[in-house]
């Protein structure tokens, strides 16, 4: 079900209840020295809340009254906050409790028997391990569980990125499978951190800046947005210090590369964000990691310790004027932090909400001050582009399009996991040849683009399509994210899109009404509610989805493609659904 808001009624009595229970001049020693290490650091509340977490299990009223009065957050706003987040337990022994994937690719999978199979069990959205399902979370550790359920296996690593089947050169994956490339010798040997020394002792910031607008290397989280033109925005912009963010809050179901790339490739995020610190005067960088991938987090925190201790980060870098300080914090759980606004005011310790723009991050980001937001894929293909070259670069594509995109693949085909593929490639290229085409004895009936929020492609768009927006925009979809999942003849595809649906409406977070009541009502709809008269029924789905249209964020926007693209390649299975009475599915 969606998150609800508060009213302010409810608020006041959860106040007064917890101050009720614990007093407001009870803050116990251990929850002050739990504060001390980020008390004076920028973005404390996350990396505390994760302290007392972690430390009882749970966060409850006591915890939230120390950590209220210490910070000066009003009690009922740190309440919300809080509990906004999927992963913060509020109850003895909840962090222990098994938490599993049920994405549309678990689901394939057997999650529901899963959670069922486990005492104690809790669903939980997509983890982002698509490729290698099913994901549960016991704690802090990663575990991976088959259909029939026996003891689940621990997962340290994430599977390799799949060898490159076209044989095309590679920008981000061109050295991830080398041994020992996740250390800092290893990231050495393999060219890493010659882009950071020629910056700094070759190259002006403008330079580098001019360098990166040449290579056209744009967003590659889904917005596309040229990354050259917005680190000149934010080195142009007036006001400091200014701020480098790593979005690595990879939160659409069916996208896990980020998570690939900082496990085997941790030093590549942190050149580029260093680098990019250069370029736009920036003092201090955070990289905001989903929850889900504690294993991760691990690896980076080990991977900045390496970098300070070899001079790559902190003071005086390279021997030189330029300094930067680089922060890691871990969300909790929130599909909407993965749109930037939302992750900002997560970082400062506000409600996630999404801020109204304009004023855009890159003027009024970080504590109201310039900030540049980039994907992880994006900040690992900048050390390579200062290092080969913008021309380089732009020929790594195809039919006039420049650089590559690292694609998801899921689902039902023969070799599922992450493919670095030429802009411009062919999708029945990647299909077929690279990703070995479908199961034995099936078809393809369905892929969905940018994770969901591309909603379906079919037919005819499966054999056109080549891999870049222009071509996908086209046919009614977007690359985004670059998550593709796969759906071939087995699988019931208004059962896909409820699921789909479910998930959209779970994570909306309710700031505006077209997202909070439409995600609902189309939940419904394909739930076995709704019109009974299929004419009544469609007409419904599309006026709703237009009304979706006018979300503040593209969560909105993204489940409207969901039903409009199951109603314009589906018109045979939506009727079968309804001559069944759409009873089939129902809300819980």
């Amino acid at each position: 079900m969606p998150r609800k808001e508060q009213t302010d009624s409810e608020s006041t009595e959860n106040q007064v209840r917890m101050r009720a229970t614990v007093g407001r001049d009870v803050v116990a020693d251990t929850d002050l020295a739990l504060s001390d290490r980020y008390r004076d650091e920028p973005a404390p509340l996350l990396p505390i809340l994760h302290a007392f977490h972690n430390r009882d299990g749970y966060i409850g009223a006591q915890a939230i009254e120390a950590i209220g009065q210490e910070l000066r957050i009003p009690l009922a706003d740190l309440y919300g906050t809080v509990t906004f987040y999927h992963h913060f337990a509020r109850e003895a022994g909840g962090l222990q409790r098994p938490r599993v994937c049920t994405g549309p690719i678990c689901c394939q999978r057997g999650a529901q028997e899963i959670v069922k199979s486990l005492d104690g069990a809790e669903e939980m959205p997509c983890a982002g391990r698509c490729d290698d399902p099913v994901p549960l979370l016991i704690g802090h550790e990663t575990f991976v569980a088959r259909v029939p359920l026996q003891t689940p296996e621990r997962r340290i690593s994430s599977p390799l990125p799949m060898p490159n089947p076209g044989g095309r050169e590679e920008c981000v994956f061109a050295f991830i499978r080398e041994q020992g490339r996740a250390s800092l010798d290893g990231y050495q040997r393999t060219g890493g951190y010659e882009a950071l020394v020629k910056a700094v002792q070759e190259l002006t910031p403008d330079q580098v800046i001019e360098l990166l607008k040449e290579s056209k290397l744009a967003g590659r989280g889904g917005a596309g947005f040229p990354t050259g033109m917005k680190w000149q925005f934010v080195r142009e912009a007036e006001g400091g210090p200014k701020s480098v963010v790593c979005n690595a809050d990879e939160g659409e179901p069916g996208c896990f590369k980020d998570r690939a790339l900082m496990d085997y490739d941790p030093f590549a995020v942190i050149e580029g964000m260093t680098l990019g610190a250069y370029a736009m005067g920036a003092e201090r960088g955070f990289l905001y990691l989903r929850y889900e991938y504690p294993e991760t987090y691990d690896r980076l925190a080990t991977a900045l310790r390496a970098a300070e201790e070899a001079g790559l980060l902190g003071e005086h870098i390279l021997g030189s004027d330029f300094s930067f300080r680089l922060y890691l914090r871990r969300g909790a759980g929130a599909y909407i932090c993965g749109e930037e606004t939302s992750l900002l005011n997560s970082l400062e310790g506000k409600h996630p909400f999404p801020r109204n723009r304009p004023p855009y991050p890159t003027t009024h980001g970080f504590e109201d001050l310039p900030t540049a937001v980039n994907n992880v894929e994006t900040l690992c293909a900048v050390p390579q582009i200062l290092r080969r070259g913008a021309e380089w670069y732009q020929g790594l594509g195809l039919n006039g399009h420049a650089g590559t995109k690292v694609i998801s693949l899921s689902g039902d085909a023969q070799r599922p996991g992450n493919y670095e593929v030429p802009f411009g490639l062919p999708l029945r290229t990647l299909l077929y040849d690279w990703a070995g085409g479908p199961l034995p004895g099936r078809s393809f009936q369905a892929v969905t683009m940018a994770g969901l929020s591309g909603g379906f492609l079919a037919g005819d768009a499966l054999e056109a399509i080549t891999l870049d927006e222009p071509s996908l925009r086209a046919a009614g979809s977007m690359l985004g994210a670059g998550g593709v999942m796969i759906f071939d003849d087995s699988r019931d595809i208004v059962d896909t899109a409820r699921q789909a649906m479910g998930f959209f409406a779970h994570e909306s977070c309710g700031k505006c009404f077209p997202c909070r009541i439409g995600t609902q009502r189309l939940l419904e709809r394909l739930s076995g509610g709704g019109p009974t008269e299929i004419d009544t029924w469609t007409q419904e789905v599309r006026d709703i989805g237009d009304v979706l249209q006018l979300s503040a964020c593209g969560l909105g926007v993204a489940a409207s493609f969901v039903s409009e693209s199951l109603l314009r390649n589906f018109p045979a299975q939506v009727a079968e659904y309804m001559s069944r009475g759409n009873k089939t599915h129902r809300i819980g």
